[in-house]
């Protein structure tokens, strides 16, 4: 069974100061630990990474191999048929990897329930920033870090910032800073939740959070 949160978040400025303005955040939890799902969620997606892409030859892949090596009787030695049996050196392998599409399935709903679950999760890490997206118009790094020390961001840890939409100044701006991963509120999920240790999000981006995760 799920039951409603509020979570209400004042929205600083690029400058750090509060401005008067709230955004406000209505996730559904379960009643009882969602880390289950969480799980899940992060098995599914590491799973999806996998290329799959792994390949070994059978013995009637392998060159070669068409002649038998020696007569049947008469020499004293085993039987062979062909120098690519998997028991000679440079011949084929047994039940060895193939390619394949690995996946793993969840529900549209699960997948919601557990994004939900971690944002409200780390709620007191979360931050809105009025129009980030448009703050670094000239791609710079120096200023972008500026704007971390105005905004009391350690970058020391992992930081998440999630936007409606990613700018090409933005996206320059942080591509150079270690310990910054930029997403699009499009491509939230839940592991790169779960490796931050502080998230910045846009107004922009909370409404969009709304509308696809928390309808």
């Amino acid at each position: 069974m799920t039951v409603q949160k509020f979570v209400t978040y004042n929205v600083l400025d690029t400058n750090g100061q509060t401005l008067n303005d709230e955004q406000k955040l209505e996730l559904n939890i379960l009643e009882t630990s969602g880390n289950y799902l969480i799980h899940k969620d992060i098995t599914r997606q590491q799973i999806q990474q996998k290329q799959g892409t792994v390949s070994t030859k059978t013995r009637s892949e392998v060159r070669g191999g068409g002649r038998k090596p020696w007569r049947q009787k008469g020499t004293g030695r085993a039987r062979a048929g062909s120098n690519r049996s998997p028991l000679w050196k440079g011949g084929g392998v047994i039940f060895g990897p193939k390619p394949k599409t690995i996946s793993k399935k969840l529900n549209k709903k699960e997948r919601q329930l557990s994004l939900q679950t971690l944002l409200y999760n780390k709620r007191n890490i979360i931050s809105v920033i009025d129009n980030l997206e448009n703050t670094f118009e000239t791609p710079k790094t120096k200023a972008f870090i500026d704007f971390c020390g105005k905004c009391d961001i350690d970058l020391n840890q992992k930081v998440l910032i999630i936007v409606s939409q990613k700018t090409n100044g933005l996206k320059l701006s942080t591509r150079n800073v270690k310990n910054v991963e930029l997403i699009s509120a499009s491509n939230l999920n839940t592991l790169s939740l779960v490796k931050a240790k502080q998230i910045l999000l846009t107004p922009l981006a909370v409404n969009e959070i709304k509308e696809t995760y928390c309808g």
